[in-house]
C-alpha cells in the first residue's frame, strides 16, 4: 500500500475534530477511518503488475540536441488503471517532466513521451519504468517497477563544424577550382591552361606550347588518396579540465574537423584511441559514413588514469605501407615528452609526416599575467617556468621533424585544420 498526498491531507484534517474534542478516542477514530479508506482504496486500485511496458528512444543524438523517450504501456488487467508513470533516466540524460498521469481502460494502451536533452556524451542507459496506481478515492494505491531496457548514445557536439566551410573554400582554391593564386603548389598534375602574367615559368609545358600558338602552363593540385592516421590519447593527460570540459573533448573536436576536411580532400582517414591499450579504432570508412563511424566510436570514450603506451602507437604505424600523416592528439607536457613521446615521434617522423596537436591550459596563461599580490607573483613565476619547459619540449620535437600545433581548447580544431592545409599546399603529404 502506497499512501498518496491526498491521504496525508485527509489525515491532517483530523486536527479539526481533535481541536473540538481533544480526546484520544477522537483522534484514534479519525486515523482509523483514514487507514480503512486507504486499505479499501488499495484493494480497488488496478494492479500495477498487470501491464506490459515498452520503451523506445532514438539510437543516437548529438550533445546539446533533444531526444524523446517513448514509453508504451498496455493494460492487461480487468480494471481501469489510474495513476502515475515515471520514466526514469540518469541525471546526465537531461530528462524533464519524467512523471506522467495515466488513465488507461482495461485492455487498452497509452503512450507517454519524455523529453531528453543530454548534458554529457557517451552511452546513457535508461532506468526502470515505475507505475503507481491509485484507487477511486485517490487515498492510496500500489506501485511496481518494470525493466524496459533502452540506451541513448550521445555523440560529440562537433561544434567545430562551423569552421569547415571556410577550410573547404581554401581547399578548393588549392585544387585550382577557384581562380586565385595560392602560395606553393601541389604535386599531382591537374590540367593545362594558357600562360598569364605572374605564372611560374618553370610550369611552362614546352611540348604543349610547341603544338599551339600560345604559351601553355601545367596546373597542379595537392595529391589525393593519401593516408591520415589520427592517434587520440585517452590516458591521464586527457583528463585535465580546460575550462568547463576535459582536454579529451577538445581533442575529439579537432579529430572530427580534420577527418571531415581530409575526407573532402580525397584522403583516407583512420583513427585509433589509445591509453595503455587500444580503446577504439575506425578504419576503412569513407565518404558520408566516416563521420558517423568516428562520432559513434568516440562518444563512449572517457579518460583513464594510466600512462599512454606510445610503443603501441609505433606498432600500429609500422604496418602502414605508404607515407602517412600521423596526427598525435595529446598534451604537450615536458615530462611526457621526455619519458616516451619524443623518441617515438622522432622515429615516426623519419618515414611519415607527424603533427602533434595539443590544447593549452587557460589557467596557466591567466596565472602568468596576474601580478595582483605577492602570492600571485610566485604563481606567475611558476607558470612562466612551466611555459618555458613546454616551449623547450616543442622545440625538441620540431628539431626531430615533428610539427607542433598548440592552441586553446576552442581554437585547437581550426588550428589543426590550418596545419593540414599548409602541409597539403607545400606538397609534404
Amino acid at each position: 500500500m502506497v499512501p498518496t498526498a491526498r491521504a496525508a491531507a485527509v489525515t491532517a484534517l483530523g486536527a479539526l475534530p481533535a481541536a473540538v474534542w481533544p480526546t484520544a478516542t477522537t483522534v484514534g477514530l479519525w486515523v482509523g477511518l483514514v487507514v480503512l479508506g486507504c486499505v479499501v482504496d488499495t484493494a480497488l486500485a488496478a494492479s500495477p503488475r498487470a501491464v506490459t511496458v515498452e520503451r523506445s528512444v532514438g539510437t543516437s543524438v548529438r550533445l546539446g540536441e533533444a531526444a524523446t523517450s517513448v514509453v508504451t504501456l498496455t493494460s492487461t488487467g480487468t480494471r481501469r488503471l489510474r495513476g502515475v508513470l515515471r520514466d526514469a533516466w540518469p541525471p546526465s540524460a537531461g530528462a524533464t517532466a519524467d512523471r506522467h498521469r495515466l488513465d488507461v481502460p482495461a485492455g487498452q494502451r497509452r503512450r507517454v513521451r519524455t523529453a531528453l536533452r543530454p548534458t554529457r556524451r557517451g552511452d546513457r542507459p535508461a532506468d526502470l519504468v515505475t507505475v503507481r496506481t491509485v484507487g477511486p478515492l485517490g487515498l492510496a494505491g500500489r506501485q511496481a517497477s518494470h525493466p524496459a531496457p533502452a540506451t541513448l548514445r550521445v555523440l560529440p557536439a562537433f561544434t567545430s563544424r562551423r569552421h569547415l566551410p571556410s577550410r573547404l573554400a581554401r581547399l578548393r582554391e588549392m585544387d585550382g577550382r577557384t581562380a586565385v593564386l595560392v602560395r606553393g603548389q601541389g604535386t599531382e598534375f591537374d590540367s593545362l591552361r594558357e600562360y598569364v602574367i605572374g605564372d611560374d615559368v618553370r610550369a611552362i609545358d614546352w611540348r604543349a606550347t610547341a603544338r599551339r600558338a600560345d604559351v601553355v602552363v601545367r596546373t597542379w593540385r595537392p595529391e589525393r588518396d593519401r593516408r591520415v592516421l589520427l592517434v587520440l590519447d585517452v590516458a591521464r593527460l586527457s583528463a585535465a579540465r580546460l575550462g568547463e570540459a576535459p582536454r579529451l573533448d577538445a581533442q575529439i573536436e579537432a579529430a572530427l574537423l580534420l577527418a571531415a576536411l581530409a575526407s573532402r580532400a580525397g584522403d583516407r582517414v583512420d583513427l585509433v584511441a589509445v591509453d595503455s591499450e587500444v580503446r577504439a579504432r575506425v578504419a576503412g570508412e569513407t565518404g558520408p559514413r566516416l563521420l558517423g563511424a568516428l562520432a559513434s566510436a568516440l562518444a563512449p570514450l572517457e579518460p583513464s588514469l594510466v600512462e599512454t603506451s606510445w610503443t603501441r602507437v609505433t606498432q600500429l604505424v609500422r604496418d602502414l605501407p605508404h607515407r602517412t600523416l600521423v596526427v598525435l592528439l595529446t598534451a604537450l607536457e615536458p615530462t611526457a615528452v621526455a619519458a616516451g613521446l619524443l623518441p617515438v615521434a622522432a622515429a615516426l617522423a623519419r618515414d611519415h609526416a607527424v603533427v602533434l596537436a595539443s590544447a593549452s591550459d587557460p589557467e596557466v596563461e591567466a596565472l602568468r599575467r596576474d601580478r595582483s599580490d605577492t602570492d600571485a607573483v610566485f604563481d606567475a613565476a611558476a607558470a612562466e617556468r612551466v611555459e618555458l619547459e613546454r616551449r623547450a619540449a616543442a622545440l625538441r620535437l620540431r628539431r626531430r621533424g615533428v610539427e607542433v600545433v598548440e592552441a586553446a581548447a576552442d581554437d585547437l580544431a581550426p588550428a589543426l585544420a590550418d596545419a593540414y592545409l599548409a602541409l597539403k599546399a607545400a606538397g609534404r603529404l
